[in-house]
């Protein structure tokens, strides 16, 4: 748009909001639902699905700790967030457990009404001030360091089509995320807007 005036943070992605991320490389949505893993740490899992309107690929962008993200405040680069699953309450969470189709490292859904534990704390790495919308961007795991990656691997019954979720070492083109469908919180005050217009 030709609007690039006004508030630095217009189009950036604020703390609060509700929305789902799409893998850039392989077009599917983060995902979880009531379904564990049968390997590993037996926690929920966590897969990619196509389907653009799936209600369970909602995901709510919170602070690492309860003040660290006011709702409305653009969430920065570099920032420390949880990404709590709507619908479950429960957090993107990665660990030492291998994940059960390529071999790398385990994503599930972890903890109970939005509270786990220190490795459901995830960097959002972009290259501006803000993490924007329009912009691909990185989750770097800060308890051990991987992306949350997708390389396509498909799973069979009882969910079948859908791909796994994993963390990965390396920065690479497997690990690019963007913000898609949802809710985008407005600060409550904000000075730059003006309710009559």
């Amino acid at each position: 748009g030709l609007c690039h005036g006004g508030a630095p943070a217009r189009g950036a992605v604020p703390c609060g909001s509700v929305l789902k991320l799409l893998n850039t490389r392989h077009s599917v949505r983060l995902h979880s639902h009531e379904v564990k893993y049968g390997s590993g740490s037996g926690q929920q899992s966590v897969t990619g699905v196509e389907a653009s309107d799936d209600a369970n690929s909602y995901w709510r962008i919170r602070g690492k700790n309860d003040g660290g993200c006011q709702r409305g405040t653009p969430v920065k680069c570099g920032q420390a967030i949880r990404l709590t699953h709507v619908n479950t309450g429960k957090n993107l969470h990665t660990h030492h457990f291998p994940s059960p189709l390529s071999n790398n490292q385990e994503v599930s859904a972890f903890g109970d009404d939005g509270e786990g534990d220190d490795l459901d704390i995830w960097i959002v790495q972009c290259s501006g001030t803000y993490w924007e919308r329009e912009d691909a961007v990185r989750f770097k795991h800060v308890g051990t360091e991987v992306f949350l990656s997708i390389t396509g691997e498909q799973y069979g019954h009882p969910i079948r089509g859908q791909r796994e979720v994993h963390g990965m070492p390396t920065a690479n083109h497997h690990n690019y995320w963007k913000a898609m469908e949802g809710v985008f919180i407005k600060p409550s005050m904000d000075p730059t807007k003006h309710d009559e217009l």
